[in-house]
């Protein structure tokens, strides 16, 4: 099974990224994880083509060729980063025909404040569902404090978040397995 791992922060110390990492690091021996990096995305222009639309073309394709897709997302002023916004709108074309479409989605993210990114999922989820995307249901992963909870390396250090992102990713894959 290949599952692509989306992180919505463009930070080179970014909680998320780290988050993903983490994740990745608990990788079942039938599962392929790949990293769709969103950085290089031009901002959404459906006027755009040649060279500018190659990072467009990869990031749609592993998208395409994945079984589920997780994405871990920061929230900012409430909301989906612009970044990680721009990317999904990308893979939203043509509509109900898109890389996202009927795919199985699982949202994940960690944040400095107390509520992690619930406000930010909540919005992803909302756009995840109108473009047709299988959205994961349960358990939500909302890192909150998460300043606290990885060491300066970057390691996610707290015992209670890993069990339950092990819990998470166990879950998940068995649910892409049915539902896919």
């Amino acid at each position: 099974m290949k599952i692509v791992t989306i992180s919505g922060s463009l930070r080179q110390k970014s909680f998320n990224t780290a988050l993903l990492a983490t994740l990745v690091s608990f990788e079942p021996d039938d599962v392929e994880f790949e990293n769709a990096a969103i950085a290089e995305l031009p901002l959404y222009n459906d006027d755009l083509t040649g060279d500018a639309l190659l990072p467009v073309q990869r990031f749609r394709a592993q998208i395409t060729a994945a079984d589920g897709v997780l994405i871990a997302t920061p929230e900012y002023n409430y909301g989906i980063p612009g970044p990680l916004k721009n990317a999904i709108d990308w893979a939203s074309r043509p509509a109900y025909q898109a890389p996202f479409t009927q795919k199985p989605v699982g949202i994940l993210g960690a944040s400095m404040g107390v509520v992690g990114t619930a406000r930010g999922q909540g919005q992803l989820k909302q756009v995840l569902l109108g473009m047709a995307s299988q959205v994961f249901p349960y358990p939500e992963v909302l890192v909150g404090q998460s300043g606290k909870k990885f060491d300066v390396e970057l390691r996610l250090v707290d015992e209670d978040t890993l069990k339950h992102l092990q819990k998470f990713l166990t879950t998940y894959l068995a649910w892409v397995r049915k539902v896919r």
